[in-house]
This record gives structure tokens, C-alpha cells and sequence, in this order.
């Protein structure tokens, strides 16, 4: 189906997303299976602030979904802005998605998707509203007899980019009209272009706002949640309390994403010593601060300044930490550690040391190559450029600069190490071409736009590109990305002030 299918679901969740659920937590979901099972209304939107557990609920639930043998799990879509993958934050990828896995697991609805498509190859690439007549609607005719309800899950609405093609989103799923038991669970925030569309209408739609449930309820489930990975990482001898538990709750103020980032942050240390310090240190220090900022705002501003320094805050350590961070949320696909090393032209041990700092908002992979660097929730990130602590333009000069300089020094005649022009290309990426190397090939020249292209950009990409022209076009054929670079190349000739060629 073209570009707009995403294979990235509910296996790919994060297990920081998933969390854990309880009391009041169990009593939605059961909710939700009751709904999924026997509601005639077809659209369930699970609306909450930022932090209130969205995501958790919904990970939980279509794990659950797939167990139950009375509905069928048609498909599932987490967007996401931390995942540095354009495709998570857009809205036109859902609909490609959700029917690429129903037809996964149907092959009755797989023949007549392929049908549909037959006609009209290109459906996945038009607006929603004709993805949703091809890719849905009229395949979907084909299983009115299997009697279970066919339910699609969709996390995160508000964190798609284009908020006029959520509307359209919208818009297409309310007016669906299919014979087939069809439903949707939707989660988001409640921004203003979701909360004013057509599945804000209690008259024909399910609707749960998490943030309205009484706060001593979901504190209580906080506190379960919080004792239950404390209990799980017990040490040689007690370290924390039942009053600790509760003290901490309270802060949390309802925002699970607040709990979640203090027990990372406290369970970092393996020593009854290093995690009673923290935890007192977090119960004191966010205490003072809660009033003036918020809870939430109140822990990131802690985890911040904590990472700069656990003794003292050093001007040019925090600097390289607001760097490190800009250039995690400024990546248009996730880095590897390496990576990010090369780019930013770091030692390695100093960029594990503040990506160590990190742990409790940011998800570091276990293997320094492996891609996977992001914040763990996009509230961390509003943080940073709501507070002004990360200019938005910050990242994009920093990956700007690195993939320059990257280029620079490790592209050279046969890059690729091909013994003959005459051979085909390999199949995978040769080992010669690092993934840096491969970042920045591919991503300079949108990294250049952001960045607003000061004048001594354009001499540097002047100086890159007259020599190492055809080691770098080498790179994108080796990448299978030579149409791409066709695409790079108008952009950079339409904004830099020199010739790249």
C-alpha cells in the first residue's frame, strides 16, 4: 500500500509505555471489553491530559483484546511523536495500517482489500476519506457473517502533526457505514480540533475522560502502582515506607507519568543508601517547586538539574545536557548512541555518562548501535520548549553541523567498498557505511531548513559537496534512496544560496 503503511504496533510499545495497571485502572478496562463486546455504539474515545495513562490503558486493553475470543483485534496504531518516525505522527498512515493487519490475520477480507486495490492501486495515498471507502468500507462487506465485533485501537490522536488530517480522521470514522460490527477505540488528549469534533458527541458515542475520575481514586492506584515496582526491586534490606509511598502519590497529583518518572529515577541506584538519598531528595525538592510549576513540570525541572550535576549545577555540563536532549527530539529517525556520538562529535563515555543522568525520562537501548534513542513521553519535550530550556531550533543546528562534519570525514571514493562497478548492489548496507554516515546523507539538507541556513552553512555545504558529490549520490544508491536524492537536491538548491553540485 505505497508509503502510508507504518509496521510499527502494538509490539513495538515501549514496555516504559506500558505500565502497569490497577484498582480503578482494572475497572476501565473491564469496562472497555464489556463495550467492545456488547455496546451497539461504535466509536470509544478515552480522552485525558498529558501523563494520566492513555497509553497504558490502551496497550493493556488490546493485549487483552487479542486473548478474547469473542472479538477480533482488527488492528492497532500508536502515534507517536518520541519515536522520531514522520510516519507515527501521521494521520494519513492509520487507516493504510489498521487494514494491512486485519488482512493480516483475515484472509477473507485480504481478498477483497486486493480487490479494491486492484482497482485503484493508489487509494492508501489519497485523502482519508477514499482510504476509508477502499481500505475499510468495502472490504469489510466481506466479513458481515463472522458475528464478532472487529475492534481497531488508535493511541495518541493529539500527537499526530497535522490537525486537518485528524479532523479528517475523525470526520471518515463517524460516518463509516458498514453492515460489519465494526469499532474503534480512540485515546488523546482533549485539544481543541479532537474535543470539537464529531466523536465528542455523547449522543452516539462512548466517551471516558480520565482526568475527571476522582482524584482520591486514581492517587490510590498510583500508590499500587508505585509499591508494586518498589516491592519488585527489593533489595538486601528496606529501603522506602508505606508514608514514602503515599508522599509520593500525593505529588503525582493523578499523572502516572509523573510516578512512573520518579520510580526510574529512584530505581537507578541499586544501593539502600544511593536510593533512600534520591528519594528523599525527591520528596523534599519537588515539594518546593510543585506550587510554582505543576507537579509534572515540577519533576522534569528536578530530573533536569539533577542530570546536569548530582552535587552541583555546572553551566557547561547542563549545556551539553540540553544538546544531548535537542538532538534526541530534533531526529527525524532514532539514533543509535554511536550515532549520536559521531554527530555531535562527543567522546563516548561522555555521552553515556549524561545519557545515564537521562534514564528516567529518556529510553537509551541496551547496544550503542542499535537506533532506539527518545524521550520516553512527549510531555518531556513540551517541557523543555514550553520552559524555554531548548530553543526549537537547537537540534536541528546541532544534527545540521554533525552531519556535515560527518560527511565530510567519512565519505571517500568507493564509500561502499564495491570490488566492481559491474556487480549489482549489495542487499544490505555494507558494513563501511556507519549509521551516522547513513543519518546524514539522508537527513542533512532538512536539518539545514530548520535550522533557517545562516550564511557560513551555505559556504560549508559549498566546500562538502563540490568534491564528495559522487560519494555521497554512491551512498543513496547503496541506500536504495536515489530517488530521494533527486527530491534533497531541489530542496537545496531552492534553499542554500550556493550550488551543491
Amino acid at each position: 500500500m505505497g508509503n502510508r503503511f507504518v509496521p510499527a504496533a502494538l509490539h513495538d510499545v515501549q514496555p516504559e509505555e506500558a505500565g502497569c495497571l490497577h484498582g480503578t485502572r482494572r475497572g476501565v478496562l473491564s469496562m472497555f471489553m464489556e463495550w467492545a463486546k456488547n455496546d451497539p455504539m461504535r466509536i470509544f474515545w478515552l480522552a485525558g491530559l498529558a501523563g494520566t495513562g492513555k497509553t497504558s490503558i490502551a496497550v493493556t486493553l488490546s493485549r487483552m483484546l487479542q486473548d478474547e475470543p469473542s472479538v477480533v483485534l482488527g488492528g492497532t496504531f500508536f502515534c507517536s511523536r518520541t519515536a522520531n518516525v514522520p510516519e507515527l505522527t501521521d494521520a494519513r498512515c492509520i487507516l493504510p495500517t489498521l487494514a494491512t493487519a486485519l488482512a493480516e490475520i483475515s484472509p477473507v477480507f485480504a481478498a477483497a482489500l486486493t480487490e479494491g486495490l486492484n482497482a485503484d492501486s493508489r487509494a492508501a495515498l489519497k485523502s482519508v476519506s477514499v482510504q476509508l471507502t477502499t481500505l475499510l468500507q468495502q472490504p469489510l462487506a466481506a466479513l458481515v457473517s463472522i458475528g464478532r465485533p472487529i475492534v481497531f485501537v488508535v493511541d495518541a490522536l493529539d500527537e499526530c502533526s497535522d490537525e486537518n488530517d485528524v479532523k479528517a480522521l475523525l470526520r471518515a470514522i463517524t460516518t463509516l457505514s458498514c453492515d460489519a460490527k465494526v469499532k474503534f477505540i480512540l485515546t488523546s488528549r482533549p485539544e481543541t480540533h479532537i474535543s470539537t469534533s464529531p466523536i465528542s458527541s455523547s449522543g452516539s458515542n462512548s466517551i471516558l475522560r480520565l482526568h475527571t475520575i476522582d482524584t482520591v481514586e486514581v492517587t490510590e492506584d498510583i500508590c499500587i502502582y508505585i509499591d508494586d515496582a518498589f516491592s519488585k526491586s527489593q533489595l538486601t534490606r528496606p529501603w522506602y515506607s508505606d508514608a514514602d509511598i503515599k508522599a509520593l502519590a500525593a505529588l503525582s497529583n493523578g499523572l502516572f507519568i509523573f510516578a512512573s518518572t520518579v520510580i526510574a529515577y529512584i530505581l537507578d541506584l541499586n544501593s539502600v543508601k544511593g536510593r533512600q538519598t534520591r528519594l528523599n531528595v525527591v520528596l523534599s525538592a519537588v515539594q518546593e517547586s510543585k506550587v510554582a510549576l505543576g507537579p509534572l513540570d515540577a519533576m522534569y525541572e528536578f530530573v533536569l538539574t539533577r542530570a546536569s550535576n548530582e552535587a552541583k549545577v555546572e553551566p557547561k555540563e547542563l549545556e551539553a545536557t540540553l544538546q544531548v536532549l535537542a538532538c534526541i527530539l530534533a531526529a527525524r529517525v532514532p539514533l543509535s548512541v554511536n550515532a549520536l556520538t559521531e554527530l555531535l562529535g562527543l567522546d563516548e563515555d561522555e555521552l553515556q555518562e549524561s545519557l545515564q543522568r537521562l534514564h528516567a525520562v529518556v529510553h537509551v537501548p541496551d547496544d550503542a548501535d542499535q537506533p532506539g534513542l527518545r524521550t520516553l513521553h512527549a510531555s518531556f519535550g513540551d517541557y523543555l520548549f514550553a520552559r524555554n530550556r531548548i530553543a526549537p531550533s537547537l537540534g536541528n543546528e546541532m544534527l545540521a553541523r554533525g552531519s556535515l562534519r560527518v560527511m565530510s570525514q567519512q565519505l571517500h571514493f568507493n564509500v561502499s567498498n564495491i570490488r566492481s562497478s559491474y556487480e549489482p548492489n549489495p542487499e544490505e548496507k555494507p558494513s563501511s557505511i556507519t549509521h551516522s554516515l547513513e543519518y546524514a546523507c539522508i537527513q542533512w539538507i532538512y536539518h539545514v531548513i530548520d535550522f533557517a541556513v545562516p550564511a557560513w552553512l551555505d559556504d560549508e555545504i559549498d566546500k562538502l559537496f563540490c568534491p564528495q558529490f559522487l560519494f555521497w549520490l554512491e551512498v543513496m544508491i547503496v541506500l536504495g534512496r536515489i530517488s530521494r536524492a533527486a527530491a534533497m537536491l531541489q530542496l537545496a538548491t531552492s534553499t542554500v544560496t550556493v550550488t551543491v553540485t
